[in-house]
């Protein structure tokens, strides 16, 4: 189902001279015992970020996952980019969540980044849902405006590519400002900021389960924490 994002998101990152970077095996592709699902992943060395990340799960028609998360220099205070993807054939269901993920939750951060996402908001419709969690606080790392769809075949074939483009255009214009605007948080900060993110993340993401279900609680737990969430061990 996402291959083809996940190709032009590869092709975004290779347009604004990205390199591939070496990742373990362990972690590079890896086969659930019954070989029903297979998870591969990916490493960018970006100009202008620390860590990007890329990971696509296939489990066939039980489910499909593309998940993407972009952590900007410590020199640059910008949102953390987060893309997370899954599709259900069987039950013919999207869940799609975008977002520019606030460092901070001040007026005048949102007042620096998020003018483009606040009108993507707006432009996508089908994109417009309220988030609720029962695990993720929504005032902590989500922005008021991400782009939120619980949707079916047709949000996934006909709407998401359009928004996907579209915020990866967005995100790349919101880095862009990053070189008109002097940092407003220190880089010491920042940092502080990504290791809180990856504690809160490691400790929240509902991943640990799915990948426990396919892949074994200590194979899972060792990816959550090196590969994924690798600022969680600081």
């Amino acid at each position: 189902m996402f291959d083809d994002l996940l190709n032009e998101l590869n092709k975004n990152i290779l347009d604004h001279g990205g390199k591939d970077m070496f990742v373990p095996q362990e972690f590079s592709e890896c086969v659930s015992k019954t070989g029903n699902c297979k998870v591969n992943s990916w490493l960018w060395d970006v100009p202008g970020f620390r860590r990007w990340r890329v990971t696509r799960l296939d489990a066939g028609d039980r489910l499909q996952v593309l998940n993407s998360v972009a952590y900007p220099q410590f020199q640059n205070d910008i949102p953390i980019m987060g893309i997370d993807l899954l599709w259900f054939e069987k039950k013919q269901k999207l869940v799609a969540i975008l977002d520019f993920q606030p460092l901070v939750q001040e007026q005048e951060y949102f007042d620096r980044y998020f003018d483009g996402l606040k009108r993507l908001k707006e432009c996508f419709n089908d994109f417009n849902s309220d988030i609720k969690s029962n695990i993720y606080d929504p005032d902590k790392y989500f922005s008021p405006w991400v782009l939120f769809c619980k949707g079916g075949s047709y949000e996934a074939i006909n709407i998401l590519p359009k928004v996907f483009n579209s915020f990866l255009k967005c995100y790349w214009t919101n880095f862009n400002l990053f070189k008109v605007n002097y940092n407003k948080i220190e880089s010491e900060q920042v940092r502080l900021f990504h290791i809180d993110y990856d504690k809160y993340s490691a400790e929240k993401d509902p991943a640990h389960g799915l990948f426990s279900g396919f892949f074994g609680k200590d194979w899972s737990e060792k990816y959550l924490k090196e590969f994924l969430f690798p600022l969680c061990l600081e």
